[in-house]
């Protein structure tokens, strides 16, 4: 007699957070259309990719002013108002950024960060805000849109949970992913090294590995690369700063960029290149290549972008012409009055123009 089986007992399913996921272009589109029409929107995501200034910079594409409160240190107090007499009767006295809210004439996003590091009782308070735009007596104007944001339980930031009610107010919950691309044009807009962006470029698996730890370490986000630009400017010797890097990103990614930076200063001259860009040195390896793209990027102006364009030519012919239009975007992103010189109208009409615009 054959033995009997014992059943199969299905595995639970092991579900994420958040399955729904966006890229930071996508999140500021969905921003962009929920702030006008008064939606709540929450966001989630790894500490330091980026959610504090994109919902800073949709606010200012919608011409929203912009009220930040930070719910991990209110008391419950602060939304339902201080309780007060007036005559025979007791009232609830709203202050603060409630105040400020309830006082709104124009567009304003009322932006929640850190929401899931309050106490229950905080989030509670927020419940009818977010629901009936109400609470105790007073209601906020149609001109104000409550938006918010938080880490995730495993971030390991202090986040236990969401109550449920408070979730469910919201119009949708999505999960922000750190993005090269959109993170290099942030870079490029606010004047971050070109050594960091090479580097991010050449080794795009450094940008962002957030990793949860009860250990005094950082781990490489977009916030910290910014802190590694900004180490580079303090100009500390180099043992110093080699290990304030290894501070801000964490050992094996400020190892591998201290590695980079010292390659990335013995590349040929980025002077010398401007001045003789027919017969300058060009570089066989692709950590070189994106190194001094980013080099001579930051150097364009309407005086140096002849040269830039000829050397990127050059990058064409030999058979490099993905670093020569990675030149061009940055150089015009950098400095968009590039476009209007001679230089930039005879390379629209070469090789490199038809490759810079996608057409050859």
């Amino acid at each position: 007699m054959a033995a009997r089986r014992k059943p199969v007992t299905a595995r639970p399913l092991v579900r994420a957070e958040s399955n729904s996921t966006v890229k930071p272009n996508d999140l500021r589109t969905l921003l962009a259309a929920a702030i006008p029409a008064g939606e709540p929107v929450l966001i989630t995501g790894a500490p330091g990719i980026g959610k504090s200034d994109i919902m800073g910079r949709a606010a200012l594409d919608a011409g929203a002013d912009l009220i930040l409160s930070h719910p991990a240190v209110a008391d419950p107090t602060d939304v339902k108002g201080l309780p007060w007499m007036q005559g025979d009767h007791a009232t609830f006295l709203p202050f603060g950024e409630m105040a400020e809210a309830l006082a709104a004439t124009r567009r304003t996003v009322w932006f929640l960060d850190d929401l899931g590091q309050a106490t229950p009782a905080v989030q509670a308070s927020y419940m009818q805000l977010l629901l009936a735009r109400r609470v105790n007596g007073h209601r906020l104007p149609d001109c104000v849109t409550l938006m918010s944001a938080t880490n995730r339980r495993t971030d390991r930031a202090g986040v236990s949970g969401m109550l449920e009610p408070v979730k469910s107010r919201y119009l949708t919950i999505v999960e922000l992913h750190a993005d090269l691309p959109t993170w290099c044009e942030w870079a490029i807009d606010h004047n971050q090294r070109p050594e960091v962006i090479a580097y991010l470029r050449f080794q795009t698996d450094a940008f962002s590995n957030f990793v949860a730890s009860a250990d005094l370490t950082n781990s490489p986000s977009p916030r910290t690369w910014a802190h590694v630009s900004r180490l580079l400017d303090l100009n500390l010797p180099a043992h110093v700063q080699s290990e304030a890097i290894n501070g801000a990103v964490g050992e094996g990614a400020g190892t591998g960029f201290n590695a980079f930076l010292r390659m990335f200063r013995e590349l040929p001259n980025v002077d010398a290149i401007l001045l003789s860009p027919d017969t300058a040195i060009v570089p066989d390896s692709p950590s070189a290549l994106y190194a001094l793209s980013g080099a001579l990027a930051a150097r364009a102006s309407a005086a140096t972008f002849g040269s830039i364009v000829t050397y990127a030519t050059r990058l064409l012919n030999a058979a490099r012409g993905e670093f020569g239009v990675l030149m061009m975007r940055d150089a015009v992103r950098r400095c968009p009055d590039v476009q209007h010189t001679q230089a930039f109208a005879r390379m629209t009409i070469g090789d490199l123009g038809k490759l810079y615009t996608g057409t050859l």
